[in-house]
């Protein structure tokens, strides 16, 4: 049996699907898994911010696209890009085991953004990046620089920006070892919902499909990416939102932190929610709901 297997055609989103045709194919040898590659419109609009020409759901779109006119029968995501809303023919079948979810510093020499010199410039794409870099350091020149990883990476050694943050899960996956890059603790830098965790796609009515894709399921990772993505869709943002949330599970509870900004960072608003695993969206959820009593709104407006 061959399946088809949807992409985007970058470095990392070949990795992903690599592992992911690997294995599945581990767990069943008679099966073949064929990787098709679909450049998006995310793809081909590389610069300026996401969320001017349409948000991280545009890296999304055409892959869903071939799945609903069954060009592929599912497809991987990175996780962070998934919006809270899908649609409602495809399901998101499986969450598999989580790479590290955290940001690292690359450049700047000092092993922390309090560390980094003064009006540094710091190259990233996200806006949940830019507003705590400012939060923390409003003194920084913060500077749109999308691309992929070895593209951001090659602007960095070029001199175009003086240091970047990006995501640890992307340069494990690459194989990419930077000496100057430093992790960056959740405590300074609230990862984005789902970062450094995969999402298996495929049609709703594919029930076949669907319980072969999770048997590539992990539990803790559906647990946490489950409360993390029950904040995003409580709190009403999206992927362009300045909104962060880290779940971490700890014996049958899921502990979340969360936190919404202005893009500038001058104003924040963060909270913490625990509750029982099995209830991990609703305590995402719940979490959401009492930052909006807060005036979580007001700064989403922003």
């Amino acid at each position: 049996m061959t399946l088809r297997l949807g992409t985007r055609g970058s470095d990392l989103a070949l990795a992903q699907a690599s592992w992911v045709r690997t294995e599945l194919m581990r767990r069943d040898p008679t099966l073949d898994v064929e990787v098709v590659t679909i450049r998006t419109s995310g793809d081909r609009q590389s610069e300026g911010r996401l969320a001017n020409v349409g948000g991280k759901g545009l890296f999304l779109k055409e892959i869903q696209d071939a799945m609903l006119d069954g060009r592929v029968d599912f497809a991987v995501h990175s996780m962070k890009d998934v919006p809270a809303v899908t649609p409602d023919a495809l399901v998101l079948a499986a969450v598999p085991a989580r790479a590290d979810p955290r940001d690292v510093l690359i450049g700047g020499g000092s092993g922390s953004i309090g560390g980094l010199p003064a009006r540094a410039r710091i190259g990233t794409a996200s806006t949940r990046r830019r507003a705590q870099l400012l939060a923390h350091r409003p003194d920084l020149d913060v500077r749109v620089l999308r691309g992929n990883v070895p593209t951001r990476l090659g602007k960095w050694r070029a001199g175009e920006v003086d240091a970047l943050v990006l995501a640890a899960a992307g340069l494990a996956r690459l194989g990419i070892q930077e000496e100057t890059a430093v992790v960056l603790d959740p405590t300074e830098m609230l990862p984005a919902v789902g970062q450094g965790a995969l999402a298996l796609e495929c049609r709703a009515g594919d029930a076949a499909m669907r319980a072969r894709l999770e048997t590539l399921r992990d539990e803790e990772a559906a647990v946490t990416v489950a409360a993390e993505r029950g904040f995003l869709i409580g709190i009403g943002g999206d992927c362009d939102t300045p909104l962060a949330a880290y779940g971490v599970c700890r014996d049958s509870q899921v502990e979340l932190r969360a936190q919404v900004s202005t893009p500038a960072g001058d104003r924040q608003l963060a909270g913490e929610e625990t509750g029982p695993a099995l209830e991990a969206e609703q305590v995402g959820r719940r979490l959401a709901e009492r930052l909006l009593a807060q005036g979580a709104a007001e700064l989403l407006r922003s």
